[in-house]
């Protein structure tokens, strides 16, 4: 007997819980989660795997408007939720939770049970003062919130394990009032590596010897290390970046806290930023002029970190250290987007946009050759503008899409190798999208929505990957706009925060 979602579990046969197959950690449903701002450690906006979502699935019935939380958030100008990060597979003592936690511009933090659409908790960071905020420095918390992450790019989900939540399943019950076996021996370990101190491990799902943390960067620069299952802090907040920052791209990788801080806010310098979580040093470097794009940075499967700036420059930086060990220069053109690794073959290229629509794509090994000038491949100019964010995707033949959000359309490019060079050919351009935010990838779907104005609320829309036709939008569900925050997806679902403090869920209804 199935049943539709009613609960994080619904039995009929009196077991009390269920035991998840395969080794969760970092990877909860089936495939790599969404983390960090832009999913993952590369800022690929993409979600490999997903056992729902589909261009067939997306063809019929089903896909549809789940539920909404209002969340106690005042937004600071245009500052209000960030885009969250997942956790598609949590195990605790009150049994399984799919989790969801989206930052707020008013210094809290909050949880959401994914599958009931109900606050799990709240945490309000009060250690500073935020300030009242302008257009250009809005003040707040201003970063994303992050979950440990890994360099490596991710890898798809094993045969026969979709990435959605209708994995199947087989009980573990435990004695009588003690809850399941997999509950109290993943709560020991848990308890065990928080004695250890709140940066140990890369900090995955409930199963293995790892702590389950959150990660976010509150107003007054601290960085706070929370537990998943109820935002406790295990230990003090860390000091990282000046107070009153613009801080975005926050991200922990290896033990290391990334973040980068741009428009000279709060007198802070543009900048990245790396705090070692074990010996609490903080190491930062100077751009030479604001970082561009919303997610300040992007790593590469090696731990490299790639920054570009408005003055046409992309520099790649040693991990933890941040010491710069190549660069590129676009020429006069200023780069308008965040760095975004993605692979071809065995390689690792970057691409970035720059002011005049050009797509520049490198080879992270060795920027712009010997001379730091000339990309592997680039993109026709283009007066299309936005750009400010890049998605990639792979088709089932292996090859390489970048998409993009320009002013008022998404636009996609295929990257093809020839004789082992990358050589870009035009895609596809959506229908018009007033204004669209950065586009998410689940399977084959390209997820994108209208961000909306004071008097246009937004609407989301699923596309066809292959040649950008509409398949589905939201109609009328999203009453209020976006901006700042992106899409973010897991375990079949899409959700998307808008400036009321609204936080959306769209998606297939679960049964278990």
């Amino acid at each position: 007997m199935m049943r539709r979602l009613i609960g994080p579990v619904a039995l009929s046969f009196g077991c009390t819980f269920l035991w998840l197959t395969a080794a969760h950690a970092q990877f909860g449903r089936g495939g790599p989660e969404w983390v960090t701002s832009g999913g993952d450690a590369q800022r690929s906006n993409w979600v490999r795997m997903d056992a729902k979502i589909s261009r067939d699935s997306m063809q019929k019935p089903g896909f549809q408007y789940l539920w909404k939380v209002k969340l106690n958030n005042e937004p600071r100008q245009l500052n209000g939720l960030s885009t969250p990060a997942l956790l598609n597979a949590y195990i605790g003592y009150r049994g399984f939770r799919a989790l969801g936690f989206v930052g707020g511009s008013s210094d809290s933090v909050f949880a959401i049970d994914t599958d009931l659409g109900r606050l799990e908790w709240q945490k309000h960071f009060s250690g500073g003062a935020p300030s009242a905020g302008t257009a250009a420095c809005p003040g707040g918390m201003t970063a994303s919130l992050s979950r440990p992450a890994t360099a490596a790019f991710p890898g798809a989900a094993p045969a026969g394990r979709g990435g959605g939540r209708s994995t199947a399943a087989r009980s573990s019950v435990g004695e009588p009032d003690q809850g399941a076996v997999t509950i109290a021996e993943a709560e020991a370990r848990n308890a065990a590596a928080a004695r250890g101190g709140a940066g140990r491990g890369p900090g995955g799902g409930g199963f293995g010897p790892r702590v389950s943390l959150l990660y976010a960067i509150s107003s007054d620069g601290m960085l706070h290390a929370m537990y998943v299952s109820n935002g406790e802090e295990p230990n003090p907040p860390e000091h990282f970046l000046p107070a009153n920052a613009n801080a975005a791209g926050l991200i922990v990788v290896d033990n290391v806290a990334y973040a980068a801080t741009a428009g000279s806010c709060g007198g802070a310098p543009n900048a990245v930023w790396a705090l070692d979580l074990t010996s609490k040093q903080v190491a930062s470097w100077k751009a030479p002029a604001d970082i561009a794009g919303p997610s300040g940075l992007a790593l590469g499967p090696d731990g490299t970190v790639y920054v570009a700036a408005t003055d046409g420059s992309l520099t790649a930086l040693e991990s933890k250290t941040l010491k710069p060990k190549d660069s590129y220069s676009s020429g006069s053109q200023p780069f308008v987007s965040s760095p975004m690794i993605f692979q071809m073959r065995d390689k690792a290229l970057v691409a970035a946009a720059t002011k005049d629509g050009r797509i520049h794509i490198l080879d992270a090994a060795n920027l712009g050759g010997s001379d730091h000038k000339t990309p592997l491949a680039q993109t026709p100019p283009s007066s299309a503008g936005g750009m400010d964010t890049l998605s990639t995707w792979h088709d089932n033949s292996g090859t390489p899409w970048i998409l993009a959000p320009t002013a008022n359309t998404i636009a996609a490019w295929k990257v093809v190798d020839q004789s082992g060079t990358p050589t870009i050919q035009t895609g596809w351009v959506s229908r018009e999208i007033p204004s669209p935010i950065p586009p998410t990838i689940v399977n084959n779907v390209v997820f994108t929505a209208s961000a909306g104005d004071a008097r246009t609320p937004s609407v989301l829309y699923a596309l066809d990957s292959s040649t950008g036709k509409e398949t589905w939008n939201s109609g009328k569900a999203i009453t209020s706009f976006v901006h700042g925050a992106t899409l973010a997806a897991g375990g079949s679902q899409l959700y998307l925060g808008t400036h009321d403090g609204t936080w959306y869920a769209f998606g297939f209804w679960i049964e278990h």
